[in-house]
């Protein structure tokens, strides 16, 4: 294997824009965490990736967003370029692995409120930095764990990720606009007005606690939508996700609160987070959800030498998005012929390091007492 600054460990999972393998810096190079994630694609499909990083530049450091510690290119032994992305490790997976273990029952109540607290400080954040995410779900939620030690109980936070197909807010196209998302959890307006702003991804965290709460998809109606009925159904003024039973009287109206028609009448996210189905929900318990599932980072041993070991995603999308993730608006009924398409597989072990640019202040400290020719953020690799 060259020298480089990290390996890769095998395939963990495949989105529509590139795979996630994990990663552990080489002890050439401590400075990154022990454990990351690293989302990879072919540079010539890695516009939206590229994207993703920029967007990570403008709504980076906040604790209930995934951390980005920067990009990386890498050369594959065929001479393919990879474009990487070097990304916070989730070690309790998804919100969505969590309501799958949950066999159908949903989250408990208390739980529940303290992952839509996290959602909505990320959703927030990323809001208040002038982006709408545009693709919040279950799969886009990561469990991170926030434990101080390695023998204290896993203690995980709910932190939005996957932010390839956010936008700017409140800017319009004249020519046309871009529909960006996930069936299941997009708004009326994106639909009826080709709207798609901050009020937007507020609908989809409704979706999202509703699945919390039930264990099942916001638009269970018993039998099985093609993509055609779903968005007549979500675009009928008359029909809404069902707000499910057996859940307490403020967690119906945080709902309803979420899940308005019109957008313009939806809550903010600074607003829900003084609704009353959050009171009382400061920081430590926020912390204090333990969780059993996930991947510790002593796990990373068996990911890198184990050879009877695989892990695959889980995750169903129902992605409307071709190759360059946006697609031209349509009427509900003109929907049919819009598939999700996914990347082929990404090929990228055996690799030759090429640059890596890093947003930690340290890290780039650490690079500029070298003597480079390049600046102090692209640190060349050991021994290149």
């Amino acid at each position: 294997m060259y020298a480089g600054l990290w390996e890769r460990g095998p395939l963990l999972g495949k989105g529509a824009f590139g795979s996630v393998f994990p990663a552990k810096p080489t002890s050439k190079f401590r400075s990154f965490p022990s454990l990351m994630a690293v989302k990879s694609a072919e540079i010539s499909v890695s516009a939206t990736l590229q994207k993703e990083k920029q967007v990570f530049d403008n709504v980076q450091g906040y604790p209930f967003v995934i951390h980005c510690f920067g990009e990386d290119s890498t050369v594959e032994d065929n001479g393919d370029m990879v474009y990487n992305l070097l990304l916070e490790y989730a070690s309790g997976g998804s919100l969505r692995d969590l309501i799958h273990n949950s066999g159908g029952c949903g989250l408990p109540e208390s739980d529940v409120k303290r992952y839509t607290k996290c959602i909505l400080k990320g959703l927030n954040h990323i809001h208040g930095c002038g982006y709408v995410h545009c693709d919040i779900k279950p799969e886009n939620v990561l469990l991170v764990n926030v434990s101080a030690s390695t023998t204290d109980s896993a203690h995980f936070v709910a932190k939005i990720a996957d932010l390839g197909l956010a936008k700017r807010s409140w800017q319009r196209k004249k020519m046309r606009m871009d529909l960006r998302g996930t069936a299941l959890y997009m708004a009326p307006e994106c639909l009826i007005e080709c709207v798609q702003e901050p009020p937007s991804d507020i609908w989809a965290l409704g979706c999202v606690v509703c699945e919390m709460l039930t264990g099942k998809s916001p638009w269970d109606r018993g039998k099985e939508l093609n993509k055609r009925d779903l968005f007549n159904l979500i675009a009928d003024e008359r029909e809404l996700p069902e707000i499910p039973t057996g859940v307490s009287s403020q967690a119906k109206d945080f709902l309803k609160a979420c899940l308005v028609k019109k957008y313009m009448y939806r809550f903010t996210a600074e607003m829900l987070m003084d609704h009353p189905f959050l009171d009382g929900l400061g920081d430590e318990e926020i912390l204090a959800v333990t969780c059993v599932s996930g991947t510790d980072e002593a796990d990373y041993e068996v990911f890198c030498f184990s050879e009877d070991y695989e892990l695959s995603c889980s995750s169903g999308d129902l992605s409307l998005l071709p190759d360059d993730g946006m697609a031209l608006c349509f009427p509900p009924s003109q929907f049919d012929d819009l598939d999700g398409r996914s990347d082929e597989n990404v090929s990228v072990l055996g690799q030759k390091r090429k640059r890596v640019t890093c947003y930690d202040d340290h890290i780039c400290e650490r690079a500029s007492r070298q003597t480079l020719k390049c600046p102090a953020s692209t640190i060349p690799a050991v021994g290149a």
